[in-house]
C-alpha cells in the first residue's frame, strides 16, 4: 500500500523518468517497466498511479504543457504593453527550459503521437488555440484586425522555427530561430504601421 501523500510526488518522479526514457529510447522503445525501473518504483506501482502507459504519456505532455504556461507567465508578468509581451510569449517559447535534449525529445513525440491518439490530440489543439489566442490578445492593439491571421502565422513560424532549433541537423539555435520571428514580426509592424 502506497504511503500517505505519496501519490503527487511518485506522479511527478514517473513523469520525469517517462521523459528521461523517452528521450533515450523513444516512445514506442519505452515500457511502464522501463519508466517505473528509472522512477526507483514498481512497475505495478506505476500501473496503480497512471494505469497505462498511454495515460503517462498524457500526464507527461500536461506536465510539459504546465512547465510552458509556467514559463510564459513569468515573462509576461514583467512584461509591460502589447509588444512585450508578443515578446514575453516568444521568449517562453525559446527559452532555455524548452531545449534540454530530454524536452526536446519528448515534446517531439507529443507532436507525433498526436497524430494517433485522441487524447494527445485534444491537448496538443488545446496549446496550439491559447497560443494563438493570446498572440492574438496582445497583437490586436497593434495591428488591429490583422491580429488573427498574425498569431496564426506566428504560431505557425514558432513551431518550425522551433523544429530547427531543437533538431541538431538543422543547425539553428533558439537564439538565432527567435531572432528571426522578431525580424519577421518587426516587418509585420512596420507594413502595418505604413498603410
Amino acid at each position: 500500500m502506497p504511503k500517505l501523500g505519496m501519490q503527487p510526488i511518485r506522479r511527478q518522479e514517473l513523469v520525469i523518468a517517462a521523459i528521461e526514457a523517452i528521450h533515450e529510447r523513444g516512445l514506442n522503445g519505452v515500457t511502464m517497466g522501463d519508466i517505473a525501473k528509472r522512477a526507483g518504483v514498481s512497475p505495478a506501482l506505476a500501473h496503480h498511479y497512471f494505469g497505462s502507459k498511454d495515460e503517462l504519456l498524457s500526464a507527461t505532455m500536461r506536465h510539459l504543457l504546465g512547465e510552458f504556461a509556467l514559463a510564459a507567465r513569468r515573462r509576461l508578468a514583467n512584461a509591460v504593453g502589447p509588444r512585450a509581451r508578443v515578446d514575453a510569449i516568444l521568449d517562453a517559447c525559446f527559452a532555455p527550459e524548452q531545449f534540454s535534449p530530454a524536452v526536446i525529445s519528448t515534446w517531439l513525440a507529443f507532436y507525433m503521437q498526436s497524430v494517433h491518439d485522441k487524447v494527445a490530440a485534444r491537448l496538443l489543439a488545446v496549446y496550439l488555440k491559447r497560443l494563438e489566442a493570446n498572440l492574438r490578445h496582445d497583437l490586436r492593439p497593434l495591428v488591429g484586425d490583422g491580429a488573427a491571421a498574425l498569431a496564426r502565422g506566428i504560431a505557425a513560424m514558432i513551431d518550425g522555427l522551433w523544429l530547427h532549433a531543437a533538431l541538431p541537423t538543422l543547425h539553428r539555435s533558439p537564439d538565432e530561430a527567435l531572432g528571426i520571428l522578431r525580424d519577421y514580426l518587426d516587418g509585420r509592424l512596420a507594413a502595418v504601421a505604413r498603410t
